[in-house]
């Protein structure tokens, strides 16, 4: 029981109720045959372009959907099923969300109050991210961006949860700051949390994180150690090669074309029209499976 996930997800698919012309509705799939799992004590950082699913997937682990979505697959939490009623007594205990939006923060309340009701805890997080206590007597329109992002972050640093999801937490602060977020939430995890990163700063990613899932239009096309970012041939799959070679440390190339829209049905590899190694068999069901290589899991009829 000790090596269960802490967080299981397993073909987990999303799709929207959308009103057409008068009573006439139809879904949008956004998210598709999406499988992750996080470990106690790791961080698994969720990269991709926008769109890809990723802020949804955190969504759908939270319970916190839209009323006109719809769900499949399995969540669960500890060995268990993530059902509504259970997520909701889990919800801001032992799993706590760092919002990608600062509106989250309730305008009507002082933040030392959000952080926590005690003041010592308050004070001790407020100084591990550089905010003097006296803001936590502010109200949330009184600080600015990255101050209130640093303000979701010790929210979280004081919940005492087993499973963190941060959803892009440090844009607006500066790289100094950037990195004593995830350097705390390294030693959260350190300490035993499972923390999800969800993040489009891949390089801080690799940095702090010990695996990396890699999303693309709505699926999980690749997951990988940290350390295989270090060289191309280490990865896998096309796009997460081709997401490497456009990082301005490595060839910095555009990757050509453009990732697929919702409504767009696909059948088999979603990369299929931009990729370079395409083949027929890669427009089938079986190519949307995951399978190891090399001490990954990666979901490509072709890699190596």
């Amino acid at each position: 029981m000790e090596d269960r996930p802490v967080l299981r997800v397993d073909g987990l698919s999303v799709s929207f109720k959308m009103y057409d012309r008068g009573f006439k509705h139809r879904e949008l799939q956004v998210i598709s045959n999406l499988n992750i799992n996080l470990q106690k004590g790791e961080i698994v950082a969720v990269a991709g372009s926008s769109g890809s699913g990723k802020s949804l997937l955190a969504h759908a682990v939270l319970g916190i959907l839209p009323g006109n979505a719809l769900m499949s697959g399995d969540i669960s939490y500890m060995g268990e099923l993530l059902t509504p009623s259970r997520i909701k007594k889990l919800r801001g205990r032992e799993i706590a969300f760092v919002p990608q939006s600062v509106e989250y923060l309730d305008p009507l309340i002082r933040v030392g109050r959000q952080v926590s009701d005690n003041k010592p805890a308050v004070r001790e997080v407020f100084e591990r991210y550089r905010l003097a206590f006296d803001v936590s007597k502010m109200y949330p329109h009184e600080l600015s961006g990255g101050m209130a992002r640093r303000v979701l972050c010790a929210t979280a640093a004081v919940s005492g949860a087993n499973l963190i999801i941060a959803d892009e937490p440090t844009p607006g602060m500066s790289k100094d700051l950037a990195k004593r977020a995830m350097k705390h939430f390294r030693d959260l995890a350190d300490d035993g949390a499972a923390v999800m990163l969800i993040t489009h700063d891949i390089d801080l990613a690799v940095e702090y994180s010990d695996r990396v899932s890699v999303f693309y239009a709505g699926t999980t096309v690749e997951t990988a150690l940290s350390s295989d970012f270090a060289e191309e041939n280490l990865l896998r799959h096309p796009y997460t090669k081709a997401l490497w070679r456009a990082m301005p440390q490595n060839s910095f190339l555009p990757i050509p074309g453009k990732q697929p829209e919702p409504h767009e049905k696909i059948i088999g590899c979603p990369y299929w029209p931009r990729c370079d190694i395409k083949k027929q068999e890669c427009l089938t069901e079986h190519n949307t499976q995951p399978r190891s290589v090399r001490g990954g899991e990666v979901c490509c009829l072709y890699a190596t």
